[in-house]
């Protein structure tokens, strides 16, 4: 089987759930063609997340033009040092933009008045992904993603939006940001990353944590652990496609007609049937973003 071939479609889910992160954009796919994968195993709903200006823009956009879709918009983490200071290695987009100049901070406030812009659409659901990455980015960075950290929190908080987090490497200082700057009411750990005693504090707190198909993962015994602890009411299921695709598809490319692999793994997880957890998830993602 090649790694570059799609997966199957899975079975069917019996209840309607969504992906509450993805990256239609991204895919090699058109959106009706996704949408319609998607809505044959009765994954009838989908957040499109932007990473940089374009690609909100483009979130917001289809959005507009498809009901099943519900868009979030940002500058990843990785962005605003690359608005700030230039190239970053490895960072989000970079396929698409390849290198740039570095704008300095100017660059960066004309880049969040864009993203403020969009997040005051109606059909702009969430500001995101937005957070920390210290994976990719070293230190010459952090100070540029945490002032585009705050602002977002800041326009979240505005505009009456969800906070869409994209959380690398940085489990503490995300959660010091948050403590300090006062997090918007809705706020989504995307593709949880943290540990059961994070998902403890995060629960606290009433911060949703999302789960994508990476838990699946022989590896991943610490994201199991920490969706066994999270709240049912609090829980939220994505693919971040074409990303992380689950296992047994781990390494081939990766859309939202594959949330029924990861559900159904969270639900062995939890201890709950699959119909029980998919109309938890479907309430809580239409909670966390208002739809």
């Amino acid at each position: 089987m090649s790694r570059t071939e799609a997966p199957p479609l899975p079975e069917p889910l019996r209840v309607p759930v969504a992906d509450s992160h993805t990256h239609l954009d991204m895919q090699d796919a058109t959106v009706e063609e996704a949408l319609a994968r998607a809505a044959a195993v009765n994954v009838t709903t989908v957040v499109q997340v932007g990473c940089d200006v374009a690609g909100s823009r483009w979130a917001a956009e289809t959005a507009a033009a498809h009901p099943a879709v519900h868009a979030s918009v940002a500058l990843h983490p990785n962005e605003a040092p690359r608005i700030v200071h230039g190239y970053v290695e490895g960072a989000v987009g970079t396929a698409r933009q390849g290198a740039r100049e570095p704008g300095g901070k100017a660059a960066l406030d004309d880049a969040l008045a864009e993203i403020d812009a969009l997040a005051a659409l109606d059909h702009v659901r969430g500001v995101g992904e937005t957070g920390l990455d210290f994976f990719r980015t070293g230190p010459e960075g952090i100070a540029a993603q945490e002032e585009s950290f705050r602002a977002h929190i800041e326009i979240a908080k505005r505009h009456g939006k969800a906070l869409v987090i994209h959380d690398r490497d940085a489990h503490a200082d995300v959660l010091r940001v948050l403590a300090d700057a006062g997090a918007p009411e809705r706020t989504v750990f995307h593709c949880y990353s943290g540990d059961a005693e994070m998902a403890e504090i995060c629960a606290r707190a009433g911060y949703f944590m999302s789960f994508a198909g990476n838990m699946t993962f022989k590896n991943a015994q610490p994201l199991r652990d920490a969706l066994a602890v999270a709240p049912a009411e609090l829980v939220l299921v994505e693919t971040d496609a074409p990303f992380l695709t689950p296992a047994p598809y781990r390494g081939r490319p990766n859309a939202p007609y594959l949330i029924p692999v990861t559900l159904r793994a969270m639900a062995a997880v939890k201890g709950l049937d699959e119909d029980t957890l998919a109309a938890a998830i479907y309430d809580n993602t239409a909670r966390a973003f208002d739809f």
